[in-house]
């Protein structure tokens, strides 16, 4: 039977199964489809009629520092919250973001902080208090056009964005970075295009955003080359540009990555943090060796992601924790 606890104010109950094995709400759905409904402007840079590999700038060099921002998000467990309407779905999350800077030869993390949060359609929620950590109750408006779970899961990745937007911007309050610091955001940039001397990385490829004329570019990068500069525009618009990072040949697609930068960019501005962007990344691209994910997870943002993960602590400590609060009351 699940564990529940009654209280005046909140019935909290959470499933006995492990979400290590996944739960039945699947909050991890809503990825994009591989249909592309975007709209392209691929003459930002170069005519469509130009379009080629775009080499290295020898001229261009690395900034002083390169600030590289990363998030992670656990589901705890899945959980029910007794409403007025009657049982509404929850979700106890935990989540984590931080900075890595790089700067010479030193690699240092900073701004890391953790969060727990119970996300539940119910208005009735409170914070649960647990061994593990308190769970701040975070109330989310249902959405007419989405299942509960895609609804929890949205509200989650928002709050992971705010802290990784707020982790960023305390690294660079805290001083002692040169003016020119590159900031490297794992995943798009939405949400955090207001940030300066942004740039977002997409390591994998849900999409091809390009037209079909175009995609033989892609297909054609050397390592540390890149494609034009184009504008996409999808719910939001950004520059973006494919960059193939240092791999042994493969498949067309081996080693490449997508960079955005702010629509709110001239198109000059853009094609420098382009060329920035071949500048810098290169030298972090990871191995087979070491990371399964070579040579697209790069060391910086892998060596984040483990410290942030310990940081959440052992997800069965987490899950027993929250089972034992089930049977104390919630006020």
């Amino acid at each position: 039977m699940p564990d529940t606890v009654t209280a005046t104010r909140m019935r909290f109950t959470v499933d006995p199964w492990d979400p290590s094995y996944g739960t039945g709400l699947d909050a991890e759905s809503g990825d994009e489809g591989a249909v592309s409904e975007a709209t392209v402007d691929a003459t930002v840079e170069l005519a469509p009629d130009r379009w080629a590999p775009v080499p290295p700038d020898p001229a261009v060099r690395p900034p002083a520092a390169t600030l590289f921002v990363d998030g992670v998000r656990r589901i705890d467990a899945q959980a029910w919250v007794e409403s007025g309407d009657g049982t509404a779905a929850a979700l106890c999350a935990s989540y984590a973001a931080g900075v890595v800077c790089c700067a010479g030869e030193r690699a240092e993390p900073t701004a890391v902080r953790v969060a727990r949060s119970l996300l539940t359609t119910a208005p009735e929620a409170v914070d649960v208090e647990t061994p593990a950590g308190r769970y701040d109750a975070v109330v989310v408006p249902p959405r007419a056009d989405l299942a509960p779970a895609q609804t929890l899961g949205l509200a989650l990745q928002h709050r992971l964005g705010e802290i990784e937007v707020e982790a960023a911007t305390r690294a660079r309050e805290a001083g002692g970075l040169p003016e020119d610091d590159l900031l490297v955001v794992d995943g798009p940039l939405r949400g955090r295009q207001h940030l300066p001397r942004a740039l977002g990385y997409i390591k994998t490829h849900r999409t091809r955003y390009l037209p079909p004329a175009l995609d033989p570019v892609v297909a054609a990068l050397a390592p540390g080359e890149r494609t034009p500069v184009f504008l996409l525009g999808t719910s939001w618009r950004r520059h973006t540009w494919y960059l193939r990072l240092p791999t042994a040949p493969g498949s067309p697609w081996a080693g490449v990555v997508r960079l955005e930068c702010s629509a709110a960019l001239a198109a000059g501005e853009a094609a420098a943090m382009a060329a920035l962007s071949q500048a810098t990344l290169a030298r972090y691209a990871s191995h087979g060796y070491k990371d399964s994910r070579a040579p697209q997870n790069l060391y910086p943002i892998g060596g984040l992601e483990r410290l942030l993960r310990r940081r959440l602590g052992d997800a069965g400590v987490v899950y027993r924790a929250l089972r034992r609060a089930a049977w104390r009351p919630v006020s």
